[in-house]
């Protein structure tokens, strides 16, 4: 499902006035490659991204998203990062802006399949030889194999 109930219903009530969302980002890592989908309304490589739903916990949200996306088990290993996205606006004018919170996760079972519509391709890739992907999500993959100790905010 591209956009959740609850946002449709929003929208019906504020139109296209920016809406303040949050979202996460599942890396998944298996040895030394990672899970990426590929986007289906732009043609960008990415780590499965998605919308918490109404009171989720957003370590599940990203499991569930890697479930339904990219039909794999995986398992929160840690949050890695903590930012606030530029506002995006939408071809349909919609405007978002979310705090993204990315976790590094562990691969537990399944191979990538295209579970929605919201990708047109996923699979493993090495991580010394990424497709080309936006700094953005560079930066998030980034911090997930770096895998410090601490989570990173951006100042």
């Amino acid at each position: 499902m591209p956009t959740p109930d609850f946002i449709l219903e929003l929208r019906e009530h504020i139109g296209h006035a920016p809406l303040w969302l949050s979202g996460v980002t599942a890396v998944v890592v298996r040895d030394d490659e990672v899970l990426l989908v590929r986007r289906s309304d732009n043609g960008a490589w990415t780590p499965v991204t998605g919308i918490i739903d109404p009171g989720e916990e957003p370590a599940v949200a990203a499991t569930r998203e890697v479930a339904e996306e990219a039909g794999c088990v995986v398992t929160p290993q840690r949050l890695v990062s903590v930012h606030v996205t530029p506002p995006v606006t939408y071809p349909n004018g919609d405007v978002s802006q979310y705090l993204d919170l990315t976790f590094r996760m562990t691969w537990v079972s399944g191979e990538p399949t295209i579970g929605d519509d919201e990708n047109s391709e996923c699979g493993w890739f090495p991580l010394d030889d990424l497709p080309a992907m936006s700094d953005e999500m560079n930066y998030r993959i980034g911090t997930a194999v770096e895998n410090a100790p601490e989570a990173r905010f951006r100042t």
